[in-house]
This record gives structure tokens, sequence and C-alpha cells, in this order.
């Protein structure tokens, strides 16, 4: 089983499951803990070959890992500890990994909170993507993290953000990079399938307007998603929104749950 930590409630029986993204871990959930611990039940999760799930992916190195199998690692912990049902906060890539639950087991999803949602990869993703897909077995993986890292995150205001995941970043194993970068090789007919269904599930996309690369994708599929997606975007923020503007980001995240 994955690693997971929770923060339990003494009176309250809703529950908020954190997904960071491709590279990070639980830890960058950090500046929501004690906010999210004292109105809700928190599970923060890690997510297999990151953080302290690290050694998980040496152990199905024979596996090709899918979306769905990711998922599925995610429903295991919700099974064991016994949560029927859950809100979804995630970051980045861990947003994807929500939305495929939803998919799957809408019945297990309360909420999804999406911050720096993707659900559009643009031409310049598209190439950057190509780039490392061609370099992946000549560059150090470290390289291409660092690089991608960069330009998704580009300004100075971004730095923090940059710099909390490309240090837990360094705790993947190369294979492990590769694994999840070949996972993503398929990505483009998933998020299509996604932008074009809208899930009857109360859900709030939270992005930075400096998330170049991922914003307007959003803003056109919330003018589509029109019966329970909405969209709020933090001024002079970038791609990590739960990072970068902490205390924003709780409030909107505490709102809308309460509001659900």
């Amino acid at each position: 089983m994955i690693n997971y930590i929770k923060y339990q409630h003494d009176s309250s029986s809703e529950w908020i499951t954190l997904i960071h993204g491709a590279g990070g871990s639980s830890t960058i959930w950090y500046r929501q803990i004690r906010i999210f611990a004292e109105k809700y039940n928190v599970l923060l999760i890690d997510l297999r070959g990151h953080g302290r799930s690290n050694k998980l992916g040496l152990e199905t190195l024979h596996k090709k890992y899918t979306f769905s199998f990711i998922a599925n690692d995610v429903l295991e912990v919700l099974d064991y500890e016994g949560i029927e049902k859950t809100h979804f906060v995630g970051i980045s890539l861990g947003t994807i990994i929500i939305r495929q639950i939803a998919e799957e087991h809408p019945q297990r999803v309360l909420s999804m909170i999406m911050g720096g949602a993707i659900l559009k990869f643009n031409f310049k993703s598209r190439i950057l993507m190509k780039l490392g897909w061609v370099f992946k077995s000549i560059v150090p993986y470290m390289i291409l993290y660092k690089f991608f890292a960069f330009i998704i995150m580009p300004k100075e205001n971004h730095k923090q953000s940059r710099n909390l995941f490309v240090r837990e970043a360094k705790k993947l194993y190369r294979r492990e990079f590769i694994r999840w970068y070949k996972m993503t090789a398929g990505i483009n007919s998933i998020l299509k399938m996604f932008r074009n269904l809208e899930l009857p599930i109360p859900t709030l996309y939270i992005m930075g307007d400096e998330d170049e690369m991922f914003l307007p994708a959003i803003r056109q599929v919330v003018k589509e998603h029109v019966n329970y997606s909405q969209l709020a975007v933090i001024p002079n923020c970038g791609h990590v929104v739960n990072v970068e503007k902490p205390d924003v980001f709780n409030r909107m995240v505490c709102k809308f749950i309460d509001s659900i």
C-alpha cells in the first residue's frame, strides 16, 4: 500500500484527500494541513514512487503505469481506512488522478478542487514533452525535470514552488521518473475526454493568473461545463497555487466545501 498520513478530527465526519503532482510528495501541503485539520479529517497521499512511497515503484518494475492504476492506489487507502466518500484536493498532475477516480468511482467523490489543473497541453508544452521523450535516455532526468519546472514556473515569484518540486523530485528513482513520463504519452486522448464530459460532481478550479500554459484551457472548459464547474483565478500567482498563495487557496477551498 502507498504511504499516507491522516489527521482525524474530533467531531467532523467530512474527509479531505490531498493529491500532489508528479515529482512532488505530500510535503507540498504543509501550508494547508493545520487549516484543513481544524475543520475536517485530512488524508495526505504519497503517490506511487513519490515521497515515502518511493520504494513501491521498485516492487512493480514489470508493470506499466496508467492513470487508472495510480487511481487504484488511492482507492486502496480509502478502502483500508473505511472512507466511503471524500472531497479531493489536487495540484497539477494530481488533478488528473482525481478526475480519473471520479470517472471510475463517482460515488466516492464529494467534490473536486483542482489547483493548477491540467486539462490540455498547449503547443509549447507538447513540444517540450516530445523533446523530453527524445532526450529522456540521454540527459540525466533531474536536468529534464529542472528544465520542465522552469518552463512551467518561470517567474521569480514562482521560485519557491520550483525549488520545492525539484527537491522532492530528487527522491524519485530514474526508472520511476521514466515510467511516469511514459504514462503521459497517451494523455491527450484522456484529457480530451475530460474536457468533453462534465461530471455531476461539484468542481472548483483554482488557477494562478500567471499559469499561461494551462489556464486558457481551463477558462474554455468552465465556459462549457456550466452546471457543476466554476473557476477562481488568483492574481500574481503561477502554477502551484497552494504554495505561492496558501492563505487565498485555503480560504477558497474551505468556502467551496462549506457551500456544498
